[in-house]
């Protein structure tokens, strides 16, 4: 029996165990209704999808992003696992918008250099690797990376990805327009941004 909690848990696989071995053993791995297993730092992580109240934040963001999204590109927030072979990673992004070509494969993961964008929304168990080990990958392959830091309550967009990471960023606290830059070149949004958390007596709060 495995217990998961609102920590990501690591699952050893063997000491030297290449990506695709680790790799089929995600896609083996019977997790539990809401959550998700990812390759992190040689390690497979099992943490839990996205808070329920992050639901309207993600909405508000896919319903902008897809009247910009390029040509044969879709918005979703399914739980699919993109792979990245050069960084021996495996990422599961609340947000993504991929070319849909990527889905006719076989098999149950898809190529990250198919991703045009990738969006994390943090929490207090993913925010470590949302802004380190995934920003490090994103910034290889993916053209714009969008980290929706809950807590701080702060969007930032990273975009010119190159052999070092991105090579450019710009941060604004919620309720501030951003740009987001090509292939989508649009202001979005983010007024709608502020998750509500609900204190002891059941009042509305805005998260911090």
């Amino acid at each position: 029996m495995t217990t998961m909690t609102e920590r990501p848990t690591a699952i050893d696989a063997s000491s030297d165990g290449a990506f695709e071995d680790m790799l089929r053993i995600v896609e083996e791995l019977d997790t539990p209704d809401g959550y998700k297993a990812e390759l992190i730092r040689g390690k497979i992580i099992v943490s839990p999808w996205s808070k329920l109240r992050y639901k309207k934040v993600m909405k508000s963001l896919r319903l902008q992003l897809q009247p910009h999204a390029p040509e044969g590109h879709d918005v979703d927030v399914a739980p699919f696992l993109f792979t990245f072979p050069g960084s021996e990673r495996g990422f599961g992004p609340d947000l993504h918008v991929a070319d849909e070509m990527a889905f006719d494969a076989d098999g149950r993961h898809a190529d990250g250099a198919a991703l045009s964008l990738a969006a994390e929304l943090t929490s207090d168990s993913t925010k470590d690797a949302d802004w380190l080990d995934k920003l490090d990958t994103y910034g290889r392959v993916v053209p714009v990376y969008l980290v929706l830091d809950m807590q701080v309550q702060e969007v930032t967009a990273f975009w010119d990805p190159s052999s070092k990471g991105y090579r450019s960023r710009h941060s604004v606290p919620f309720g501030e327009s951003l740009h987001v830059p090509a292939p989508f070149d649009f202001e979005l949004d983010t007024s709608g941004f502020f998750a509500r958390a609900h204190d002891a007596n059941g009042e509305g709060a805005r998260e911090a």
